[in-house]
């Protein structure tokens, strides 16, 4: 990382969204907290945090689609509300972009 504050314009995670008809009727996310965001305390909290603030926000994903949550290491110390923040404009720019399709 930068070195600076969650705040400082470091990237938390990254977002990938796939449209998926054939898929389960609601919308899925998982999330994908690699050793490099810290122990594993480190990292439950972390995905703890993030799969709260997915729950609120699976309303307004496509049915069908599945979200893969990418979390990188600037989110270990992240505090919950810039996670969600974090979350929210992840998914924001991944809606805008508009859901992949197929299985590849």
């Amino acid at each position: 990382g930068s070195g600076g504050s969650p705040g400082s314009g470091e990237a938390l995670l990254v977002t990938h969204l796939r449209a998926d008809p054939s898929g389960p009727r609601g919308p899925q996310v998982g999330f994908v907290v690699s050793k490099a965001v810290g122990n594993a305390v480190t990292r439950n909290r972390v995905r703890r945090r993030l799969r709260h603030a997915a729950a609120a926000r699976l309303d307004g994903l496509p049915e069908g689609s599945r979200t893969v949550v990418r979390v990188l290491p600037g989110a270990a110390t992240a505090g919950s509300a810039a996670l969600r923040a974090a979350l929210d404009q992840a998914l924001d720019r991944s809606l805008r972009a508009g859901p992949r399709t197929g299985s590849s």
